[in-house]
């Protein structure tokens, strides 16, 4: 089975009315942070029920504020996982403290809270969880160590919306949580992410997001505004837009309904592959909501003659796209050569790296799509049987 056409991995689904909303915008006068990121805002933290929210250019952005507003500096060591993007780790490096990179639990590939409990020492200032393609992390024993050890933490929810744990939205606690709403994530702006969490650091966050000042422009340049600021730390330039905002706007009302085609689309997966022995399928813990970002299929390679690469390959034969996620940071030459990794020290989610991909999952896939994808992998792992 060849496609006529290549099906993208994660394509936007977009639709007439996000369109009608950035032309309003453009057409309103005010483009930048105004007031459709202040609505944008609102709606968030209400769906989520969160303390407050924080509307910022990306997740990375809301990561770094997060840390900065925690008092993460230079010598502190924050504990995260190896199993994610390099950004996790990036704004760790940037505030010149030391990350320290855990392995993850087999099932999940989220970060494993009993390898965090070895990690800390008296250097150790945050824990930084990331919620791996959707599925929340076992957070009850990070929160514990967190309180018992006096540490911040700051959840990275790149994947995590909707995502639930144990009857609560990821990212309406008092944690600080940052949203991704890059271009393949389950609520996009093109690039914007947002933080939750207690209104006290997030008025933190929010003055160092606009260059540390303490009025940002749509206070000084709306009617009745004041043109006077004051610079009282040397910020960021971390504001979304309110085109982006008004993207965000519609996104977030079509949210439940593209979740629902996203679980069909599992559903559909999930049938399809169930009891092959050639193949993994990603899990549902209970107690949780998935949010469903990515479906990661894994491999076993000593049902297959080929490996993992040569499967994407064969797939992309077929107009088939696909990803992977994610090479794990301690394999990146910045990290390993700098704290001297190899490929072994963390096993789980090297041997696991080794033998995955991301198969097509977005509301906007047709029946034939979801058709086309299980019919695809389902003849790679018959023509490429041991």
């Amino acid at each position: 089975m060849v496609r006529k056409t290549f099906l993208p991995f994660a394509p936007p689904s977009i639709g007439e009315e996000e369109i009608a909303e950035v032309v309003d915008t453009l057409r309103s006068g005010w483009i930048t942070t105004g007031p459709k990121t202040g609505r944008f805002e609102k709606a968030f933290k209400e769906y989520l029920g969160a303390p407050a929210a924080l509307a910022v250019n990306s997740c990375t952005a809301a990561l770094h504020l997060a840390l900065a507003a925690a008092g993460i500096g230079e010598g502190d060591e924050v504990i995260t996982t190896t199993m994610t993007f390099a950004a996790s780790v990036n704004v760790i490096e940037h505030l010149r403290a030391r990350p320290v990179l855990v392995d993850v639990e087999p099932d999940t590939l989220n970060l494993d809270p009993a390898q965090v409990e070895k990690k800390i020492t008296g250097r150790t200032r945050a824990i930084l969880p990331v919620h791996y393609a959707g599925h929340p992390v076992e957070m009850e024993p990070i929160n514990e160590l967190a309180r018992a050890n006096n540490l911040a933490v700051v959840e990275d929810a790149a994947h995590a919306l909707p995502a639930g744990y144990r009857g609560k939205r990821v990212g309406s606690g008092d944690n600080p949580a940052a949203f991704s709403f890059y271009a393949t994530k389950n609520l996009t702006t093109a690039e914007g992410g947002m933080l939750t969490g207690s209104e006290e650091l997030l008025e933190k966050a929010r003055v160092l997001s606009l260059h540390g000042m303490s009025r940002d422009a749509w206070k000084r340049y709306e009617k009745g505004g004041s043109w006077f600021y004051e610079v009282v730390s040397p910020g960021y330039k971390y504001n979304l837009t309110d085109i982006q905002a008004a993207l965000g706007l519609h996104q977030l009302r079509k949210l439940e309904r593209f979740q629902r085609r996203r679980r069909e689309v599992v559903q559909a997966y999930s049938a399809a592959f169930a009891g092959n022995d050639a193949l993994e399928l990603p899990v549902e813990r209970a107690g949780v909501e998935h949010a469903w970002h990515l479906y990661v299929l894994r491999l076993r390679p000593e049902a297959l003659s080929i490996d993992r690469d040569a499967f994407i390959r064969e797939l992309e034969r077929s107009n088939i796209g696909t990803s992977v996620h994610f090479i794990p940071i301690h394999l990146h030459p910045y990290y390993r050569d700098r704290y001297r990794f190899s490929e072994n020290d963390f096993p789980v989610a090297y041997e696991n790296y080794r033998r995955m991909l991301s198969l097509p999952l977005s509301p906007g896939l047709a029946e034939s799509d979801v058709s086309d994808v299980i019919e695809a992998v389902l003849q790679v792992v018959k023509r490429c049987r041991r």
